[in-house]
């Protein structure tokens, strides 16, 4: 399976971003698809707070709208949202200290503790930060050849 990061939710979400059609398009792929994806919760999460900040969108997205498209992408019969297993201390410190991570990729650390907790190799993002994660296959939809 293949999961979405956060960014390309917002860039899906997002009617002036540059890569709004593009994302757009792979989202609503995915939703039309038949084979299962992956939703990390805290892409979840990162999503709403992004996309209803003052300070990164003018105006921001009201928090009806951005819970609505957020609750549209989990009601999708192929969404696997990802959360902690019983295993996930163990995973996320051993992502942390063969990464590197400190401060704000953390979080990113905790995505890739999340996906190979749940055997996902893949994830779809421009965040190049991910390539420090061994054993994660990362696809940019918006990377040109």
């Amino acid at each position: 399976m293949i999961a979405l990061d956060t960014n390309i939710l917002v860039h899906a979400h997002r009617a002036e971003s540059p890569n709004h059609e593009t994302a757009l398009a792979l989202v609503q792929g995915l939703l039309a698809g038949g084979r299962p994806w992956v939703l990390p919760w805290p892409c979840v999460y990162e999503f709403v707070r992004v996309v209803t900040h003052p300070r990164i969108f003018v105006p921001p997205t009201r928090p009806k709208i951005a819970v609505e498209f957020a609750q549209a992408l989990i009601g999708s019969e192929r969404c696997v949202l990802l959360g902690e297993s019983p295993r996930h201390a163990e995973s996320f410190g051993r992502e942390i200290l063969r990464s590197g991570c400190t401060g704000n990729l953390v979080f990113d650390a905790h995505i890739a503790a999340l996906m190979k907790d749940h055997g996902v190799d893949e994830i779809i993002t421009a965040d190049r930060d991910f390539h420090r994660f061994a054993g994660l296959r990362i696809t940019n939809p918006f990377a040109t050849v």
